[in-house]
């Protein structure tokens, strides 16, 4: 049994042998399961082995910003052009057309001056009531609807007559042809009477175109075309002799006829239709 003193003693011995290994080696020497103290206050971070895994880390891109694309302009729409007022016609004439035809057209109409029926065309019914206005208004017969035609329009210029009742009165002066009713003028038409120039009459004799004034009565008549020497007679109604008031397809504005009172086609198909000429009836011409 040993004695306090000899534990002592090899408890020292060993302290001191330990002490001596630790302080002269490296830290490959140190025995295992005994760490070799560190000569610096730093650890060294652990070299890594080829089997140790190199952390795998993808920086994340940063992402292109998209480009937004620049919004496309409205698209102003084109104003549509305001339409052009129509003007106002300052003439009307033979081939116009239109609603300033048909409002003439009805104003003739309405005042008696006969044209067939309004239709909105300037035709030649129209051209003879207009030239029928302005010869009872005493302007220029042109035929055109000017100024003073619309003048005339406006104060609802009128022919007036001699005759009294009812019967047909031819105007040489003014060269008119009324249709009087209740001594009234209740129509107008254009007409053309004797020229006073000269020419051969169907006999063969020199003659003066002229129409014979006075008072005079329907005597005979012909439904249809009468063909004389002198030339054709639409339906004529004659009053005097050779005289008559018939349809031609010419009646100007001034006197050309040979004598007789010359009316449109159109105007004798109605006188017939109407029955404002039947035998018997006056014709006063002056």
């Amino acid at each position: 049994m040993s004695t306090p003193h000899a534990r002592t003693t090899v408890l020292t011995a060993l302290a001191l042998a330990a002490a001596t290994v630790v302080s002269g080696c490296s830290a490959t020497d140190a025995p295992t399961g005994i760490a070799a103290p560190s000569t610096s206050s730093t650890a060294a971070s652990p070299t890594p082995t080829a089997d140790t895994p190199t952390p795998s880390w993808t920086p994340t891109a940063t992402p292109t910003p998209t480009d937004t694309p620049a919004p496309s302009p409205s698209t102003t729409p084109t104003p549509s052009p305001s339409p052009t007022p129509t003007k106002p016609r300052t003439t009307m004439r033979y081939g116009d057309h239109g609603k300033d035809v048909l409002a003439l057209q009805k104003r003739l109409s309405g005042l008696g001056y006969w044209l067939g029926e309004p239709d909105g065309s300037f035709g030649s019914l129209t051209q003879q009531a207009v030239f029928a206005l302005q010869k009872a208004a005493g302007i220029s017969r042109d035929g055109v609807v000017g100024p003073q035609t619309k003048k005339a329009l406006a104060a609802g210029v009128r022919p007036r007559n001699q005759l009294s009742g009812n019967g047909i009165e031819i105007d040489l002066d003014r060269q008119l042809l009324m249709v009087v009713r209740g001594g009234r003028v209740s129509m107008v038409l254009n007409t053309s009477t004797g020229s006073g120039e000269e020419y051969t009459s169907s006999a063969g004799n020199p003659a003066i175109a002229t129409t014979p004034r006075g008072s005079f009565a329907v005597q005979r008549q012909v439904d249809g075309q009468d063909d004389s020497k002198l030339g054709v007679l639409w339906r004529p109604k004659y009053f005097y002799r050779g005289w008559a008031v018939h349809g031609s397809p010419s009646i100007p504005p001034y006197p050309a006829s040979h004598g007789c009172a010359r009316v449109s086609n159109s105007a004798m198909n109605m006188i017939w239709s109407r029955g404002l000429m039947p035998i018997g009836s006056r014709v006063l011409v002056r």
